[in-house]
């Protein structure tokens, strides 16, 4: 029986592959990449690596076994048909006969249509029969603290979200989540709402950033078109953009708040502190 990481080597499943290497063998483990050469430390470490694309329903063909436990991590084309994709992966994965599939999803609270793939994908898994669990991942510190340039230049936090509040954590502490459910038992058929144990607004968010850097840093709130303007201005393509400004309409309605606690409760401790990310990407 293996445990294969689907998008293996992308932020999210690096890690989960990493915290898996501290649980299981080498051997059980399978990652599943596009591009073998970014996964030649993982190779080197003893994990099977497995060419496939979700582009390319033929490459999955038998990568799968009965018995495996997968985690399908959603992929990364938000504005191309990502449930066609998710769908192959499905698809193989119930030939198999695998014994779980774990699918990265999005908050149930979210309305925007980011959400839309998941709940495509979600409804897909459900049709398909096969012991499933829902990792609705919420937003992570990363979204905002791997992008500090242009804040620190402007020496402001700009964004369409209000006074709205973000439930997020770490990768790494998602990545943790996935790695509990993929090496425990009695996770079979079961929704996990997943956020940080403490929701902050960008007011807080600029606060902190100033703080930290001893500059002081605003929090400026623009509409939803000006933040989508601002966002094709940076280089991305309008329906990224739009749907990317389309999470600040949501979370200013309060529908990144998650306050489950399934998060800590899942990874057996509590979650990444945002100034600890903070602090993580100014040394970084």
């Amino acid at each position: 029986m293996s445990i294969v990481v689907t998008g293996a080597t992308g932020h999210l499943g690096r890690l989960v592959v990493e915290q898996l290497l501290e649980k299981v063998p080498a051997e059980r483990i399978t990652a599943v990449v596009r591009t073998p050469e970014k996964a030649a430390d993982l190779a080197a470490r003893g994990v099977r690596i497995a060419v496939a694309d979700y582009n390319a329903p033929e490459t999955f063909d038998g990568l799968f076994a009965a018995g495996d436990k997968v985690l399908l991590i959603s992929g990364n084309e938000v504005a191309d048909g990502r449930v066609r994709q998710h769908q192959v992966v499905i698809d193989a994965a119930r030939a198999a006969g695998v014994a779980l599939l774990a699918y990265t999803s999005a908050p149930g609270s979210l309305k925007a249509a980011l959400a839309d793939d998941h709940r495509g994908t979600e409804e897909a898994l459900l049709a398909s029969g096969l012991p499933y669990t829902l990792l609705r991942n919420g937003w992570y510190h990363e979204n905002y603290t791997e992008n500090l340039a242009p804040v620190l230049e402007h020496r402001a936090v700009l964004q369409a979200a209000g006074d709205g509040r973000v439930s997020s954590a770490a990768r790494a502490d998602y990545a943790a989540a996935a790695v509990a459910v993929l090496t425990g038992e009695g996770h079979e058929n079961q929704t996990y709402e997943l956020g940080g144990d403490q929701a902050w607004g960008f007011a807080e968010y600029a606060a902190e950033l100033s703080r930290q850097t001893g500059e002081e840093i605003a929090y400026q709130v623009v509409s939803v078109p000006e933040y989508q303007a601002v966002l094709t201005g940076a280089g991305l393509p309008e329906p990224v953009a739009a749907i990317l400004a389309g999470v600040d309409a949501s979370i200013e309605k309060g529908e990144l708040v998650v306050d489950s606690g399934d998060l800590s409760r899942l990874t057996g401790r509590p979650t990444t502190p945002l100034a600890e990310a903070i602090a993580a990407a100014l040394k970084g």
